[in-house]
């Protein structure tokens, strides 16, 4: 099929635009391509863990005890203070560490486990992480990460609902767990939204760190493509070209960016369908 196109082109528009056609479509280009679902996978997983990780946040810093208040106020005050990438490297390394520790446990010797000149004790105990192991792993840290900023944002959008509301519903009849979930929650995500439209923003601009945890992703195919590129039989096939690819990147994200902010517009709309809105 791509045979058939190229030639098409080329007899639509000549040699120049064939031979174009025809290096965007090679191999490495067409790896490059299909490397934009490893983007979306972990922007997606990754923005349903925040979710997960705000609510429950958000739970703990409203809680009626003292100490779920503590961690709540604990996860959504340290995590946000920790560097994105740092923490995109040290929870993968610490959590693949942790793993081959216990592998260790049982199949290294107790003399390899007492030497500690080297990690893991044993070949035996060595965990070797797959492409989706690391996307997986990388999900998670955008989720820790991010969700302390959704917890934030659901935590202040919780207390933005009137309380003259919830008092109208409460003496209606409603229980305490109708109004919760019926009223307060129900309102709380049209105000909740906004923030979350800019969580996402940011967890979809840190996918970029994805070549970090050894994954092929768009930007380090981009990197790889736009590097100068010698043949030893015909010299320079092309020189520096990254910033082409790294334009077509910018290219990306903006689309991205441009998509999710009309989501988000037709999300909001749907949320704040029925409810009373002050003039």
């Amino acid at each position: 099929m791509l045979e058939t196109l190229g030639a098409w082109i080329g007899g639509a528009f000549g040699s120049d635009a064939q031979a174009s056609f025809a290096y965007l479509t090679n191999g490495k280009h067409l790896a490059w391509y299909a490397s934009v679902r490893y983007t979306l996978i972990a922007a997606c997983g990754g923005a349903l863990l925040a979710v997960l990780f705000g609510l429950i946040g958000a739970a703990l810093k409203n809680s009626k005890f003292f100490v779920f208040r503590m961690v709540g106020n604990f996860y959504t005050t340290i995590v946000r203070g920790v560097p994105d990438v740092l923490f995109f490297l040290f929870f993968p390394l610490a959590f693949e560490q942790m793993v081959e520790f216990f592998f260790a446990q049982s199949a290294c010797t107790p003399a390899e486990l007492a030497a500690g000149d080297k990690w893991p004790p044993c070949s035996a105990a060595q965990w070797y992480l797959s492409s989706t192991e690391y996307l997986l792993l990388a999900c998670v840290s955008l989720g820790i990460v991010y969700g302390a900023f959704a917890a934030n944002v659901i935590h202040g959008a919780l207390r933005s609902v009137p309380f003259g509301q919830l008092e109208a519903a409460s003496a209606y009849g409603f229980s305490k767990r109708d109004v919760f979930w019926r009223f307060q929650v129900r309102q709380m995500w049209v105000y909740a939204l906004p923030g979350l439209s800019n969580v996402w923003m940011l967890l979809l601009k840190a996918t970029s760190l994805l070549s970090l945890l050894q994954i092929a992703d768009i930007v380090l195919w981009a990197g790889r493509l736009g590097a100068p590129n010698y043949i030893a039989r015909v010299g320079a096939v092309h020189p520096d070209w990254r910033w082409r690819y790294y334009l077509a990147l910018f290219v990306f994200y903006i689309i991205m960016a441009m998509l999710s902010e009309r989501f988000f517009n037709k999300v909001q709309a749907r949320a704040g369908r029925g409810m009373l809105r002050e003039s």
